[in-house]
């Protein structure tokens, strides 16, 4: 599809980056992202948190704050009872108060099967853009959520997932990344940013490193996840976007003897509403760790780092 570029066009389709970025003026910018999908939890507030949780991070994600959305909302309303909606629509309600973020409308169809998220519109200074390109051979990388919410969705509804499981995954997917992009934008030396969702964390971080002249080393060890989704990913429990996002990005990627395939399958684990992937100065990141565990996000880590070559390339130890 041919592109129309514009020169206050900062951030478009190019490089799939995590929303759109258009300048209006010498310090200021406009963020602008949608995102809606089926159900993949039971509880419609619930849903609607996630799914809010989910549009606003890839404002986030750019260093941007969120400050309008639209719901959209797919409704089967001759199959469900509306009272399934307004629950779905106070949950998304909830996360854009949280977020400080004010609903300006929204569009409704109807549809045989529901769906619901927003289309989100923030800010930026043109300077201070986060993309997901532009990290540094040098740079440390740090996650600021556990991996796994793919899997424990599918387990759920293959009812085999337990119930510390679930609260896990549904606290994670309802934790905005407002705390983690506020820490991010302030602290100095940070180069590069993304947010980890359908393509899963190796596959975010290929988009990182895909073209570019640094490559990417994971210490796969070091990668936080739920620790109750290796039995399940052993036992075939895993959605099927994981087997998509690995047979496409697995030629990237360089796999160490020693990682065992359980743990490669979750490193591609399609996630929802997912944590920030950011790469930043080696002497910045014990620092940005330390301050995300202090503001609650205690699954941050220090998972990888930039270098020179092979460029192009993960070396996933």
């Amino acid at each position: 599809m041919p592109l129309i570029s514009h020169p206050n066009l900062i951030a478009g389709m190019e490089h799939a980056e995590d929303a759109g970025v258009y300048r209006l003026t010498d310090d200021l910018a406009i963020v602008q992202t949608v995102d809606f999908f089926t159900p993949i939890v039971d509880d419609p507030y619930t849903f609607g948190q996630v799914a809010a949780v989910n549009a606003l991070s890839d404002v986030y994600a750019m260093g941007g704050q969120p400050l309008t959305a639209m719901n959209i909302v797919c409704f089967p309303v001759k199959k469900m009872d509306i009272a399934i909606l307004q629950q779905i629509l106070l949950g998304g309600l909830s996360k854009m108060r949280e977020a400080g973020v004010l609903l300006v409308g929204g569009h409704s169809v109807e549809d045989d099967e529901l769906k619901y998220g927003l289309s989100v519109t923030g800010v930026v200074h043109p300077q201070k853009i986060l993309k997901n390109r532009g990290a540094r051979a040098g740079d440390r990388l740090i996650l600021t959520k556990p991996i796994g919410t793919g899997i424990a969705s599918t387990a759920v509804k293959a009812g085999m997932a337990g119930e510390e499981l679930l609260t896990k995954s549904i606290r994670c997917m309802t934790t905005l990344n407002k705390t983690a992009a506020e820490l991010a934008t302030v602290t100095p030396g940070v180069h590069a940013c993304t947010d980890i969702t359908g393509f899963g964390f190796l596959g975010h971080a290929c988009e990182m490193v895909q073209d570019s002249d640094v490559g990417m080393k994971i210490n796969s060890a070091a990668v936080p996840f739920f620790p109750e989704i290796r039995d399940l990913v052993e036992d075939g429990i895993v959605p099927a976007g994981l087997h998509r996002n690995r047979n496409f990005r697995m030629p990237m990627i360089d796999r160490a003897a020693g990682v065992p395939e359980w743990l490669v399958d979750i490193l591609f684990d399609p996630q929802t509403a997912g944590g920030l992937l950011i790469a930043l100065t080696a002497d910045q990141a014990e620092g940005l760790a330390a301050k995300l565990h202090a503001q609650g996000l205690s699954d941050a880590a220090i998972v990888g780092e930039i270098v020179a070559e092979p460029a192009g390339r993960i070396q996933l130890l």
